[in-house]
């Protein structure tokens, strides 16, 4: 049976061709996300947030320890019984919770900071050293990394807590010590990889020491990567620091952190929600913003990516 010619099929391309314009406006899309693609939200909500911690004392309308038994467990504005004098609402002893939260966020964004520069420092020098030098050095520092994925990290800080007491610095060396390993592991192989390049073999056919190989040649070489590692654990440590003063292992009151704050609302969740609830949002947003910006971070310093 034969199909007469009014009724023949189109050619392929003849059927396609309207959907190439769509095709080629999808591709250029792609491309373009990927070249401007910059996560402007997740920057601001960063912004935000680190204004709020540098700015504490201006910004705060009232202070986050004083307590107003009076005003205590008044909802935020928009929940009925709720006052424009306390945006957020204020806690079971009449402190505000707008106050709260924004030094809340110095404490949480100082703990950050002050870990990753002690325990990234720590991980960058024995990544490096035992990645260049090798041998008995790399094997003997590499079971260091491996004992210190072995402790439980929640454990091991309530260990330090008790020891040494509650308090900033106890918290700051607690999460590095936790820190530390995960670095290290990353960069040794980073090391491996470099030390095999061919701008390494000149340095030392030059005569240049190991040590100024490591830290001229090596160290700028890796630093991208140290860079991507540090905003990906950002997140990783204030949850950290929220979990421990959630724990009462961080630090102690009257000063304001985010997880003491979810603490002390655990216990009215029902008739007083927003005291735990709001810090709680807080921590979600800077922990996702700063993943978000810590994946587009990795993609765009890395080579391989950008070429895509």
């Amino acid at each position: 049976m034969s199909i007469p010619a009014s009724v023949s099929p189109k050619p392929v391309s003849e059927t396609l061709r309207p959907l190439i314009p769509a095709f080629a406006g999808l591709s250029r899309f792609r491309r373009a996300s990927r070249r401007r693609g910059v996560p402007w939200i997740p920057i601001f909500i960063i912004t935000v947030m680190v204004s709020m911690a540098l700015f504490a004392p201006l910004l705060a309308p009232y202070s986050p320890i004083d307590q107003t038994l009076r005003d205590k467990l008044i909802p935020p504005f928009w929940v009925e019984g709720g006052s424009m004098q306390y945006l957020l609402g204020t806690d079971a002893f009449g402190r505000d919770i707008l106050s709260r939260l924004i030094y809340g966020a110095r404490v949480s964004l100082l703990v950050a900071l002050l870990a990753l520069i002690a325990g990234g420092g720590v991980g960058l020098l024995v990544g490096i050293v035992a990645g260049y030098v090798g041998g008995a050095v790399d094997h003997v520092l590499m079971r260091l990394v491996d004992a210190a994925f072995t402790f439980p990290a929640i454990l091991f800080a309530l260990l330090l807590s008790v020891t040494m007491g509650q308090g900033l610095g106890t918290l700051v060396l607690a999460i590095s010590l936790l820190l530390w390993a995960s670095f290290a592991r990353v960069l040794r192989g980073e090391v491996l990889a470099l030390k095999q390049r061919d701008f390494v073999a000149l340095a030392k056919v030059r005569g240049c020491s190991s040590a100024r190989i490591m830290l001229t040649h090596i160290l700028p070489n890796v630093l991208n990567t140290f860079m991507v590692l540090v905003t990906l654990n950002i997140g990783a440590v204030i949850i950290a620091e929220a979990s421990l003063s959630f724990l009462g292992a961080g630090i102690p009151p009257p000063t304001p952190t985010w997880g003491g704050m979810i603490s002390d609302g655990r216990g009215r969740i029902a008739e007083a929600w927003w005291v735990a609830l709001i810090p709680g949002i807080a921590i979600t947003l800077l922990v996702l913003s700063v993943n978000v910006f810590g994946d587009w971070l990795r993609d765009r310093l890395d080579p391989r990516l950008r070429q895509l």
